[in-house]
């Protein structure tokens, strides 16, 4: 607790933006056949600095197969809400999750990032009995407590009962319990994000865990049975308003990316594959009319290869899907980051008219039949992945694992764990930066970065930009 806001807390994205550059990433390791604990990296992004690129503090933890996925800060900008009881609280732990034990770690970083260590383990067995959910997958700071969804419901196999939110006190990290009250016709969940003033959530889908946990089903998606719905919800009165379906073969629609501009009431959803012909998309939601809306507003194709190119799940396609995995806005809501981690290639949209996205820029680096190395020579195994914006738009970071499972069907010859990090030009543009190249030791793959004093996937803001 502290006597003024923390200096991290921002009330517009403008603020922001001025604010000092990131010193620090923390980035989730994860061993892929369980055979040890997973992790959290600490690298040092200050540019000049003797450790610039590398790794300078690993929190490991007591557990093995915990599958670490998303993870975010106890506390953010959202705090400033005038609707917040918790203004005074510190940008201080990392509340990290297991996707595959129910498992949640929370992770003190003061009073440095070098010395962060574990505060607090919440086991399984407290999020089941409080919640009746399990497999937690994102977290989300609020403005009256820590938000994490799940992607599973209860009983062994996570299929008793619809998966959904739950609340967690910000300050003493007790599970409080079930966010929904009346969730309407939603059954499956994937992310979550809202828009604070205007008083509203939404949510996107993925899968319940039978059909991820042992690899993607492609009898499962080939019948169209992913999650291809977005959901709409009244955030003060914590019941689902509207439901629209995008279309049974738009499956998986997983990051939603709303506008950090609060007057702003549109944002993004990206779907990772169209069954009727390869392609990702980019949709577009808005409300209008009192009404939500969505359009597919961008497409991408999927790129022909030869079979010895392709892993056995897609020999019989002749072509590489994009895989849109996940997707980021920059602060001032212009550039939608776009991973295509079939591909391998990270795509820059200008969408500062957000129904009209225009491709700004592109890299590639990796993929399931370009391989494409680092500017810097070295390999970079499966694609770009989770990906990162710093708070003035400057540099994107990312990494290269989706989900262990699905990681040996799409890249059978392994994933080793790396970050990079592409410089972004004025104007648009993308440029990887030759210097910045970080290899995770052994055994371990790279999924989820989180930036030093809050980024763009984490804070939601309270007031308009100037």
């Amino acid at each position: 607790m502290t006597m003024r806001p923390d200096p991290t807390f921002h009330a517009s994205p403008k603020l922001a933006m001025e604010a000092p550059a990131e010193n620090f990433a923390y980035t989730l390791l994860l061993s892929p056949d369980f055979s040890k604990p997973d992790a959290l990296a600490v690298i040092d992004v200050k540019p000049g600095s003797p450790t610039y690129s590398q790794i300078v503090h690993t929190v490991t933890m007591p557990n093995k197969g915990d599958e670490f996925h998303h993870f975010g800060w106890n506390a953010c900008s959202s705090a400033l809400s005038p609707l917040a009881g918790h203004a005074f609280i510190e940008r201080r732990y990392l509340i990290i999750p297991g996707l595959r034990s129910s498992r949640i770690y929370i992770i003190d970083t003061k009073p440095d990032p070098t010395k962060a260590k574990i505060h607090k383990i919440i086991e399984p067995e407290e999020v089941f009995r409080k919640t009746g959910y399990s497999r937690p997958h994102t977290i989300h700071c609020g403005p009256d407590g820590i938000y994490v969804s799940t992607l599973g419901g209860g009983g062994k196999d996570g299929t008793d009962g619809p998966p959904g939110v739950f609340i967690m006190d910000c300050e003493t990290f007790e599970v409080l319990g079930r966010w929904e009250i009346d969730r309407g016709p939603q059954t499956l969940h994937y992310d979550f994000w809202w828009n604070l003033p205007r008083d509203y959530m939404v949510t996107s889908e993925w899968a319940l865990p039978p059909q991820f946990e042992n690899g993607i089903v492609p009898e499962d998606l080939l019948s169209n049975k992913y999650g291809h719905r977005l959901h709409f919800w009244d955030l003060r009165a914590r019941r689902n308003v509207q439901t629209i379906d995008l279309g049974a073969n738009h499956q998986m629609a997983l990051e939603v990316r709303p506008a950090h501009d609060p007057v702003r009431e549109h944002g993004f959803v990206g779907v990772v594959v169209d069954t009727t012909n390869l392609e990702a998309s980019i949709w577009t939601w808005w409300r209008e009319g009192g009404k939500f809306h969505a359009e597919k507003t961008a497409t991408i194709p999927p790129e022909p290869a030869p079979k010895e190119k392709l892993p056995p799940l897609l020999q019989g396609f002749g072509a590489v899907p994009p895989l849109v995995t996940d997707i980021d806005l920059s602060m001032d809501d212009r550039f939608l980051y776009v991973s295509c981690w079939g591909t391998g290639e990270m795509r820059q949209y200008d969408v500062s008219d957000p129904r009209k996205p225009k491709l700004a820029g592109s890299v590639h680096i990796g993929g399931i039949a370009r391989r494409t190395p680092h500017p810097n020579g070295k390999a970079f195994a499966a694609g770009p992945q989770m990906v990162e914006i710093s708070r003035d738009g400057k540099r994107v970071y990312w990494t290269n694992s989706l989900y262990s499972t699905w990681d040996d069907q799409f890249y059978p010859d392994g994933v080793p764990g790396v970050k990079v990090m592409a410089n972004v030009g004025r104007n648009g543009g993308l440029e990887l930066d030759k210097d910045y190249f970080v290899s995770f030791p052994d055994g371990y793959r790279a999924h989820q970065i989180r930036l030093e004093g809050g980024d763009c996937s984490t804070d939601s803001f309270c007031y308009p930009s100037v």
